[in-house]
C-alpha cells in the first residue's frame, strides 16, 4: 500500500516538476532543443524528443535499482513511467496527432486541454507562451 502511495505521489509530482522544467528550463537555457517542438516540421522525431529519452532513462534506472528490494525507487520509477505514458497518449497522440489512427475522444477536459496547448503554441518564440503543464488545465480553457 505504501508503494502505491509513493507511485501516486511520484505521478503527481511529475506534473509539478514538468510544469517548472518546461517553463524555466525548456523555455530557458534549453530552448534550442525545445524550439523544435514549437516549429512545424514534417518529421516523426524532433530534437525535443530527447527530453522524453532522458526522463525515461531516469525512470528505468530507478526501477532497476528498486527491483531487488521492491523499495521506494521502484515505485518512484513506476510513477514517472506512468506519467510518461499518460503524457505520450495525451500530448503526442491526441493533441499533436503524431499517431494519426487514434481520434481525440470528445470530453470537456480533453477539449480544454487541447485549447490550453494551442494557446501555448501560439508563439514559436521562447517568450510569450502560457500553460506549461500537461494535466492541470486552468479554468479559463473550459469556457467556450
Amino acid at each position: 500500500m505504501i508503494g502505491f502511495g509513493i507511485l501516486v505521489l511520484s505521478f503527481l509530482g511529475m506534473e509539478v516538476f514538468s510544469w517548472a522544467f518546461h517553463k524555466y528550463v525548456m523555455h530557458g537555457a534549453l530552448w534550442n532543443i525545445h524550439k523544435t517542438h514549437h516549429r512545424r516540421n514534417n518529421t516523426f522525431f524532433e530534437l525535443n524528443d530527447i527530453f522524453s529519452l532522458c526522463f525515461g532513462s531516469v525512470a528505468v534506472i530507478l526501477i532497476l535499482l528498486g527491483l531487488k528490494n521492491f523499495d521506494y525507487r521502484l515505485w518512484i520509477g513506476c510513477g514517472i513511467t506512468l506519467y510518461g505514458f499518460v503524457y505520450f497518449v495525451l500530448h503526442d497522440v491526441l493533441i499533436h496527432r503524431r499517431i494519426t489512427r487514434w481520434r481525440r475522444p470528445a470530453s470537456d477536459y480533453l477539449e480544454a486541454l487541447a485549447r490550453a496547448h494551442r494557446d501555448h503554441h501560439k508563439t514559436d518564440q521562447r517568450e510569450g507562451s502560457v500553460s506549461f503543464g500537461l494535466l492541470w488545465v486552468p479554468r479559463r480553457y473550459y469556457e467556450k
